[in-house]
């Protein structure tokens, strides 16, 4: 028989429950805003509103912080003095659990929970008795349960089980040529099929029933069942003046990868079920983490705390020791490395190695900025992590002593823990000074190239990427060169540029400093070449593919179309697999 409730016991209860209940109502609100905003991204591609959708993507982005900010401030006025009460918290936590255990997001609820204590709490590592902790592996459903999709099984032909699939995607605004989207797309999954399993047949094809919808484009995503085989399949649509268009079919996995880069800006998707949309995107995108996962549907708290369990799990499961990253020294950041763990980690210095002038906020701020823009799957996504702890014994000596020299602000070692007080983590990848070196010739020469479309895809997206030598950029698995470097990172439209003015004599040329005055926000894009480091065979290849980028007309005119209000096209996929491109092939051909 238990005994009674003292009157603190009581007392304890009482505040215990009305915390409880505004965490709850706070996590409600932001569940059915973030619910409206993304519901709001199929009128947007309706419209054609473009700017609109720009504009859903940061008000959804800064919705989390801004719904927590209300949640501890509501909570503090309420218990005062007893705000960092274990007693009260392990009791709200346990009255909160009650709230959400039969919710299909229980796992965003509960990373809501933790984001209010760590707020309160400052909390160094993790506290059980009053966090959420989950260290096991993730159990994802396995997109097999049917909520999240539905099935087409495959009767006639594939033509029309296409068109049908077509018609149960409606928008307020009619395709442009229904029948002639769907031979199209029958015909590249028959190629396909033919080319992976040596046969067009198959039993059914599944489709997450709501619509992918990013910047100017929206997305159907499923996979081709054939028995216990699947295969990708993801129809990206846009929205032409004449109606919508299916633009291509993708059918691997690499393919579906790079639209699912974390890379690129987050999806607008009604999520009810998080778990199995993840779960299914998990089964055609078996190589991807599900931190990335969550994150790509707009989950990114949730995916920051995935990815922190799934490092934990992988530190007791290795023994290998943090090193600092191969590559160049950075001047504003130190960065390190776990060898066999597919993140790196990146520290503001204390102080930054000159000629550099930024301040740490403003390197901060530049963070931030590229969590808030498209990010046109060239600029990394980075998360934000405080007062992360670890074995002192997973350190190498010399990160030891680089982390102790240089960012003694940031990090705290004691004789058995090193606390990293704030810290970035980004996607490892192969810095491009370094590719170009160790790779072959065709590889260096394609990553040259692909150097150059990432500068013109981040102009395109009102980026300039301020420092433009290669140490700053990186190649991904699928070969993309994408920029990882904020420091000097700031709008294209911000930017003066200047065509070199000529010098009037041979003392002009030899002085130590510019002879003409010279702005803060003024770039000379003449002055690249000298000091881009290419091998001479490959700076001919850059010269031939990108050389408009050493002219100021190139940015003056794209910051002129981008101030006109134009929102450019980029798309996640090769040129080539557009069908407007083939089609174009095909007539010249003929």
């Amino acid at each position: 028989m238990s005994q009674p409730r003292t009157a603190q016991e009581t007392q304890v209860q009482h505040l215990a429950d009305q915390v409880s209940q505004h965490i709850f109502q706070g996590f409600q609100e932001y569940h059915d805003r973030f619910k409206a905003i993304s519901r709001r991204a199929k009128q947007r591609f309706e419209k054609r509103d473009w700017r609109g959708s720009q504009e859903d993507a940061v008000e959804r982005l800064e919705l989390y912080n801004l719904v927590i900010q209300g949640v501890v401030a509501g909570i503090r006025q309420a218990l005062g003095q007893r705000v960092k009460e274990k007693a009260i918290w392990r009791e709200t936590k346990q009255a909160y659990y009650r709230h959400i255990a039969d919710r299909s997001d229980v796992e965003i609820a509960e990373t809501f929970f933790n984001s209010v204590t760590r707020r309160i709490f400052a909390t160094v590592g993790v506290d059980p008795q009053i966090e959420f902790i989950w260290m096991d592996a993730e159990i994802l459903p396995t997109g097999n349960e049917g909520p999240v999709y539905c099935s087409f099984q495959r009767q006639g032909s594939t033509e029309a089980l296409i068109r049908a699939i077509l018609e149960s995607y409606r928008f307020a605004v009619p395709y442009q040529d229904l029948g002639r989207d769907a031979r199209l797309v029958a015909q590249a999954i028959e190629e396909r099929l033919q080319e992976a399993w040596h046969a067009t047949d198959f039993h059914a094809i599944e489709l997450i029933k709501p619509v992918f919808y990013r910047n100017k484009g929206a997305y159907i995503v499923g996979r081709i069942r054939r028995s216990n085989r699947i295969i990708p399949l993801l129809l990206p649509l846009i929205h032409t003046e004449e109606g919508i268009v299916v633009d291509a079919a993708l059918l691997t996995e690499n393919e579906a990868s790079i639209v699912f880069s974390f890379t690129r800006s987050y999806f607008h998707v009604e999520a009810d079920h998080p778990g199995e949309i993840v779960g299914f995107l998990k089964s055609i995108l078996p190589l991807k983490p599900v931190a990335e996962l969550y994150t790509s549907i707009g989950y990114h708290k949730h995916g920051k705390t995935v990815l922190y369990r799934d490092l934990r799990r992988h530190l007791a499961q290795s023994t290998d020791k943090f090193v600092i990253a191969p590559g160049e020294r950075g001047m504003v950041m130190t960065v390190f490395t776990l060898p066999s763990y597919d993140i790196v980690f990146k520290i503001i210095k204390d102080r930054f190695t000159y000629p550099k002038t930024a301040t740490r906020q403003e390197v901060m701020e530049r963070y931030r900025m590229v969590s808030k823009r498209d990010r046109v799957g060239r600029l990394v996504d980075a998360q934000e992590f405080e007062f992360l702890t670890f074995s002192r014994h997973r350190f190498s000596q010399d990160l030891l002593e680089e982390l102790q020299a240089t960012a003694s602000k940031s990090v705290e070692i004691t004789d058995r823990e090193v606390i990293l007080k704030h810290v970035y983590t980004e996607r490892r990848l192969y810095p491009l000074n370094l590719y170009i070196k160790e790779m072959g010739p065709e590889q260096a020469r394609q990553a040259v190239i692909d150097y150059g479309n990432a500068i013109k895809d981040l102009t395109a997206a009102n980026i300039f990427p301020g420092d433009l030598l290669i140490k700053n950029f990186g190649v991904t698995r699928h070969g993309r060169v994408v920029f990882y470097d904020y420091d000097e990172l700031c709008l294209l439209t911000e930017c003066n540029f200047r065509k070199l003015p000529q010098s009037q004599s041979y003392e002009d040329e030899i002085l130590d400093q510019p002879w003409f005055s010279v702005a803060d926000n003024d770039i000379f894009p003449e002055e690249f070449r000298t000091f881009l480091w290419f091998p001479k065979p490959l700076r001919q290849v850059m010269e031939e593919h990108h050389g408009d980028l050493f002219t100021p007309e190139f940015w003056q005119q794209t910051q002129e179309r981008i101030r006109a209000g134009e929102v450019i096209d980029i798309f996640p996929y090769r040129p080539e697999r557009r069908f407007c491109n083939q089609r174009a092939q095909r007539q010249e051909a003929s």
